[in-house]
């Protein structure tokens, strides 16, 4: 089992009440897709153990209080708070058009309409609250903003994004 093959889905923040209850906080767009969620992965020391889930009660947004099978007291609990959750890839919903996970473009072909092709996606940087494609081209490191306003195909099959990019963003790098 290796994390790569996982995606992060969030982070538990806390207890809840008594009993070995923890508030889990869920870091994705749409949360009706694990409303049904019957087990999760927990990093625990770098490893992805795995924990059945036994109730699960949302709260608001993207918060839930959880029972976690074999957690049964609030030692137990908080001894949990503050790892992070994943699931496997396999449970992404499938995405079509223009949408993309950000691990699934790595080692797509970047092409701009006016300067054509930039380089190969190498990560998407998304520390700084805006995504960021990081691209390798031409021996260089090239930086473009992931926003819909510049991609303008995804294509799977050819594993390529095709951007426009604002005047003077690519000349930076060349």
């Amino acid at each position: 089992m290796y994390k790569k093959d996982f995606y992060f889905l969030g982070k538990i923040t806390k207890t809840s009440g008594y009993k070995g209850n923890l508030m889990f906080f869920f870091d994705v767009d749409d949360i009706t897709h694990y409303h049904d969620l019957g087990a999760v992965f927990i990093d625990i020391a770098g490893e992805l153990i795995p924990f059945v889930i036994t109730n699960l009660q949302f709260k608001n947004n993207r918060n839930a209080i959880v029972k976690l099978e074999d957690i049964t007291s609030d030692e137990q609990a908080i001894a949990l708070v503050g790892y992070e959750l994943y699931l496997p890839l396999s449970f992404l919903p499938a995405l079509s058009g223009n949408k993309f996970y950000f691990h699934e473009v790595n080692g797509f072909t970047v092409s701009d309409i006016n300067y054509g092709i930039i380089g190969e996606i190498d990560h998407v940087f998304d520390q700084s609250g805006h995504a960021i494609f990081v691209i390798q081209g031409n021996g260089k490191e090239i930086l473009i903003p992931v926003t819909d306003e510049f991609i303008k195909n995804v294509d799977r099959q050819k594993r390529t994004i095709e951007v426009e990019t604002p005047p003077g963003l690519i000349e930076i790098y060349l």
